[in-house]
């Protein structure tokens, strides 16, 4: 099942409930979509797996190097990590 890259969002298990109270087990999905998107540090396209609701919440931010500096690694991919590191050597380097 497809996870966000930048966020860590995965699957979900809730319970649908009755009106008489039965709960039946589900999954809820995110909606994790296949983005290319511009690095300004990089001055490169990136292609991550994110969320709607990611992209969402790196536009507010201010772009993909922004946010990726300000995640917590714990949380992203290793391929996102890979670019985390790029950027922060990038910014070293100027």
């Amino acid at each position: 099942m497809s996870r966000c890259e930048l966020t860590g969002k995965g699957p979900v298990v809730k319970n649908l409930v009755s009106h008489s109270n039965i709960k039946t087990k589900s999954i809820a999905l995110p909606n994790v979509q296949k983005k290319r998107i511009f690095s300004k540090v990089l001055n490169q396209m990136v292609r991550l797996n994110m969320a709607t609701s990611t992209i969402r919440d790196m536009e507010h931010m201010g772009g993909l190097d922004n946010f990726i500096l300000n995640q917590n690694d714990e949380v992203l991919s290793k391929r996102a990590m890979d670019i985390k590191r790029r950027i922060k050597r990038k910014l070293k380097s100027h």
